[in-house]
């Protein structure tokens, strides 16, 4: 009688053959989105799964600013993009070709706990944003992305190159009435922005001085004007379901009458609309902002409204907004790896490099619920760190992504009850409420940044 295998012996010998004929089997990783889900594996690259990964060295001579001093272009004093041979690029302020790779949120919580814990560890800001700058270098980060507290950063002898976010949109709403506060943004009636208020751009033009103090610093790479703005792809209907008073229906209505004669109404929309009315309603927006920012500083990069949710998939949002913006920056989630065609459409619909300034994994061993947030669940520190090399690995392929911004610097304190929705109990951060790192992330995060320029040689040679 043949001896015959049953799917257990299959499965248990499947790694030795793949060993034995020189093939190993894919990394993966346990994923879930929230707690209690389903657990599925996610196939996962990593530094050493690269056929040339061990003569990948760090890299090594770099300016100041972090660029490659061994490959310029033309130096402007400040940071500029530029495409090369395919491939688009920060410049930094001596010429060096750049990515940045940053950390979001690198400021102090305001619990109760953790403010014990700041005093324990640092007890003064220079001394908080010495430690911090050298963990954040130590680890091969040379920057810090939005929500970043700056001020103790920019006094370092040798600052991060660090952004600013203004908010534009959500000062305006809190001054003229009608926001909310959702979870991870502030949100509008009915999912419209008040770009069609004449106050609005008179709004912007004032709140935009504010910009020139740092207009001159060249260790800024420029300026986020908002957060997570809702562009609907049915703006059209939304804003006319507003009251008749309202400046966006009325800027609705002349729209569709535009198109439709003088007495067309909401029945009239037919599906061709909907997408020319939402590229006219962004690029309003962004014309104005971005207007308003070149005037008090024309040195920076505009790096747009960090954008997300549904309005990633709509190409007449980057399009728009590439006609105003220097970078298109994207909150990325729902993406264990990155799409490659989606980076590539956003890029080539703007005519922008891309930054991700959002995207991050939580870890169930950190102790915290988790139930807030919108990244990854993992099971391990370690399974973040292997997030992280998988994610970086992509972007740089891709060549259009000029930098990413991990979210965020700290985990949130499950105690501070009165935080936004979105950040309650995750564990998002490099270190924990108290200050505390968690290494196996760290260590891959190091393994990834130290090595960014030889890695994109490594991806651009093959």
């Amino acid at each position: 009688m043949k001896p015959t295998l049953t799917l257990l012996t299959v499965l248990l010998l499947a790694p030795l053959a793949a060993r034995t004929f020189g093939q190993a089997a894919p990394r993966t990783v346990e994923v879930a989105t929230k707690p209690g889900g389903k657990w599925t594996a996610r196939p996962t690259r990593t530094l050493d799964d690269l056929p040339d990964a061990g003569r990948i060295p760090p890299d090594a001579g770099l300016s100041r600013f972090g660029g490659l001093t061994s490959r310029k272009e033309k130096a402007t004093g400040y940071f500029h993009t530029a495409k090369i041979d395919g491939r688009w690029w920060l410049v930094d302020p001596e010429g060096g070709l750049f990515v940045h790779r940053g950390v979001a949120g690198v400021k102090k919580l305001s619990s109760t706990g953790a403010k014990a814990a700041w005093k324990t560890k640092f007890g003064t800001d220079a001394n908080w944003s010495a430690q911090t700058t050298a963990l954040l270098r130590a680890h091969g980060f040379n920057g810090l992305g939005a929500f970043a507290e700056t001020e103790p950063f920019r006094a370092e002898p040798q600052p991060l190159v660090y952004t600013r976010i203004w908010n534009f949109m959500q000062s305006y709403g809190k001054k003229r009435g009608g926001t909310f506060q959702q979870s991870g943004h502030m949100g509008y009636l009915g999912d419209c922005i008040f770009v069609f208020d004449p106050e609005f751009e008179t709004f912007c033009d004032k709140h935009a001085q504010q910009l020139a103090a740092d207009k001159d610093d060249p260790w800024l790479l420029g300026h986020f004007s908002d957060n997570e703005l809702p562009f609907p792809a049915d703006a059209l209907e939304k804003y006319l379901a507003l009251p008749a008073t309202d400046h966006g229906h009325q800027a609705a209505l002349k729209w569709l009458r535009g198109r439709h004669g003088a007495d067309a109404t909401a029945r009239d929309i037919v599906p061709a609309d909907l997408p020319v009315f939402q590229e006219f309603m962004v690029e309003r927006y962004f014309r104005i902002v971005s207007a308003a920012i070149k005037r008090h500083d024309p040195n920076h990069l505009y790096l747009g409204s960090r954008f997300y949710g549904k309005d990633v998939r709509f190409t007449e949002v980057f399009r728009a907004a590439g006609r105003h913006v220097d970078v298109v920056s994207v909150n990325y989630y729902n993406a264990w790896t990155p799409n490659p065609e989606r980076l590539s459409t956003w890029a080539s619909e703007s005519g922008k490099p891309v930054l991700i300034t959002e995207w991050y994994a939580k870890g169930e061993d950190s102790g915290l619920g988790n139930t807030s947030g919108a990244g990854w669940l993992v099971k391990t520190q370690r399974d973040r760190g292997l997030f992280y090399e998988n994610f970086t690995l992509g972007l740089m392929q891709s060549k259009v992504c000029v930098g990413w911004h991990w979210f965020r610097y700290q985990d949130n304190d499950p105690t501070d009850t009165k935080s936004d929705p979105s950040n309650r109990d995750a564990n998002k951060g490099i270190v924990n409420y108290l200050y505390e790192p968690y290494a196996p992330l760290l260590d891959s995060m190091k393994r990834i940044n130290e090595r960014a320029y030889g890695l994109v040689e490594h991806f651009d040679k093959h």
